[in-house]
């Protein structure tokens, strides 16, 4: 794999046939449209040295690990997503959406690609800073991947054109949110400029302000009992 002179990584969030396929009980309704640019930014990603993590949802047969909410329309998915599932409920992806060699494999037992994985950790030992998110849905599994990774203070791209909601209204409402949030909103084609310096590197900026800052972090050394800032409270 080339350098990754940007810092990134492209998250491709969920996009299995129990998500895409129209006859699945978990349909989004305007994933299967995206297939075809997320598949585009796969492609750009690999070219530019970005690293690749796709990140799914499989749940054991016996379904201990599906959601509380989820559990009885994921019994009358015919256990959709199980382990080594086929066909329109299964966790079987496009194939521009199958991972290469080079490529990352998250499974995730929630709706962030953060929570309870080893994503965070994979991400740190690469160098990554920037978190670019693609995939389905937007205002679930992209909006709480969007705000997890804000709380790890990655900085966030979400190619808006590279995910889905039921509604173009659910859409609209929720990028609009992640984008007041802090996120940078971008097309696929705008993706496909994407380089070393697209975005500021925040990071960096606020650790050199933060280490040049002449005041202390907490109270201690401004109270003249020399009290720490938990006494003051």
């Amino acid at each position: 794999m080339p350098q990754n002179p940007t810092k990134s990584a492209l998250i491709v969030i969920d996009m299995e046939n129990a998500f895409l396929d129209p006859s699945s009980p978990c349909c989004i309704a305007g994933a299967l449209e995206t297939v075809g640019r997320c598949e585009r930014a796969v492609r750009l990603a690999r070219e530019k040295g970005i690293p690749v993590f796709f990140v799914k949802r499989i749940y054991r047969a016996n379904g201990s690990d599906v959601e509380l909410t989820r559990y009885r329309t994921w019994q009358r998915g015919e256990r959709m997503m199980a382990h080594g599932s086929t066909g329109a409920h299964g966790a079987t992806v496009p194939t521009g959406l199958r991972p290469q060699e080079g490529d990352y494999t998250i499974i995730k037992p929630r709706w962030s690609a953060f929570f309870m994985t080893e994503l965070d950790l994979i991400l740190r030992r690469l160098g990554v800073r920037t978190v670019i998110l693609t995939g389905t849905t937007t205002p679930n599994c992209v909006r709480t991947t969007a705000y997890d990774a804000n709380a790890l203070d990655y900085q966030v791209v979400v190619l808006e054109d590279c995910t889905s909601s039921q509604t173009p209204q659910i859409q609209k409402a929720n990028i609009e949110d992640m984008r007041r949030m802090g996120a940078v909103i971008l097309t696929c084609e705008e993706f496909s400029g994407y380089e070393e310096n697209t975005l500021p590197p925040l990071q960096e900026q606020l650790c050199a302000e933060i280490e040049g800052c002449p005041r202390p972090p907490e109270a201690y050394a401004d109270t003249p009992q020399g009290r720490a800032l938990c006494d003051l409270w």
